[in-house]
């Protein structure tokens, strides 16, 4: 009852933001009164953002080295991590090849009718470029608290790898370690429930800020290219809710109705991040073990991002028809590789995944200036594939609970 409220809540508040932020839109004609006024307006999704970046890197800390003791042994864990990232990788091979697939069949880029940027110009993204240095230097914390300062999840979940592993190793001496940080998570948990409350003002400020500044218009120029991406979240979520089923049975209906509240609050902020303490605590109530949840959700928003995934390989090809730019089959497919690579590691914040298609972009020899035509409806496009980062990463769990025979009734 309380999970209903909640999200009625941050419906509500949504449809508010909607309404306050386009009359603020159509009614005040100062560009600048309009930016301060999304500034303002936005401080409420900001303090939700700092509460939840607050609790993320002990939350992920403590189940996740719990649910390593819990596992037993090295051997357990192995298997589990070698599922994982095998599902994971299959996920994001499925994710990158529907986007293209999908940007081949319906051409987006052929039919703007806007604008195209100069080749020269410049979106303002910085390009991420790709090498095994700066890959490993974003892997392996050199100080925890560093790491957990900065929500390095990547990072947080490999020392938390080791200190799981030497506290189920040295024995009776690292119980006592395990049942405090067992306790340590049992609060963060009953602190996200604090958190929550303040879920629909976040909500609010998030929808009217952007609004403001965009107008319900923004919708309608660029109709054709939302409505061509939705279509493709709507394939991949019935393509992953398929193997959900393969997998879990008909429970795959109570899954996705667990998942109503945290899917709803990544659409409503566009940030996957912002869902992930509530994402956990709803697996658990559906029955994945807290050592296989804690385990598979974190590396999961490092590496299985699906709604991420599909959009970077969507928007490159979108950004090189917008150009004229042909691209063969086996360029195509070396892009599909580029993506893979270079995106792994990358945060469930908004607009990371530009980061990564700037550096593809550049890669293949298409205008990086590109991304102006994005940047627009970035937001509105961010929405979606956070909620649908959520859905894929917490099948991908349900999948390794029922894989290891774990999930319960």
């Amino acid at each position: 009852m309380k999970n209903n409220r909640l999200t009625v809540a941050i419906l509500i508040a949504m449809l508010l933001g909607i309404g306050c932020g386009e009359f603020v839109h159509r009614t005040i004609p100062s560009a600048a009164a309009i930016e301060a006024f999304a500034g303002y307006v936005s401080i409420l999704s900001d303090i939700f953002m700092r509460l939840i970046k607050m609790i993320i890197a002990p939350l992920v800390f403590s189940t996740l080295v719990v649910g390593v003791a819990k596992l037993g042994d090295v051997a357990a864990i192995g298997r589990l991590g070698v599922k994982t990232l095998f599902y994971f990788l299959s996920a994001s091979l499925v994710s990158l090849t529907l986007g293209l697939i999908l940007v081949n069949l319906l051409q987006p880029g052929m039919h703007l009718h806007l604008p195209i940027p100069a080749e020269n110009g410049s979106s303002g993204v910085s390009a991420s470029r790709f090498d095994l240095k700066s890959f490993l230097h974003h892997v392996i914390p050199q100080n925890l608290v560093e790491a957990m300062g900065n929500n390095e999840i990547l990072q947080i979940v490999v020392f938390s790898l080791f200190f799981g592993i030497a506290a189920t190793a040295i024995g009776k001496q690292g119980k006592p370690v395990v049942n405090v940080l067992d306790a340590l998570g049992h609060v963060m948990l009953r602190i996200t429930s604090y958190v929550m409350l303040f879920a629909p003002p976040a909500v609010f400020g998030a929808t009217a800020g952007i609004i403001a500044q965009k107008g319900l218009g923004v919708l309608a120029t660029y109709g054709l290219l939302i409505g061509e991406f939705y279509l493709g979240l709507a394939l991949l979520w019935g393509v992953l809710a398929l193997v959900g089923f393969l997998f879990v049975g008909a429970r795959v209906k109570n899954l996705l109705s667990c998942l109503r509240e945290p899917m709803l609050l990544a659409f409503s902020t566009s940030s996957s991040e912002s869902a992930f303490p509530k994402t956990l605590q709803e697996l658990e109530n559906f029955g994945c073990p807290n050592r296989v949840a804690s385990f598979v959700l974190p590396l999961g928003y490092s590496f299985n991002l699906d709604g991420s995934m599909m959009y970077m390989s969507f928007a490159t090809l979108f950004i090189a028809q917008a150009y004229g730019i042909a691209l063969s089959w086996q360029q195509q497919i070396i892009l599909l590789l580029t993506l893979m690579l270079t995106s792994k590691g990358i945060a469930g914040v908004p607009r990371a995944s530009l980061v990564i298609i700037a550096g593809a972009l550049a890669m293949h020899g298409i205008p990086e200036a590109g991304l102006l035509l994005l940047l627009p409806i970035d937001h509105f496009l961010d929405m979606g594939r956070s909620a649908t980062n959520i859905l894929g990463n917490a099948l991908a769990t349900a999948v390794m609970s029922k894989w290891e025979k774990q999930l319960r009734d």
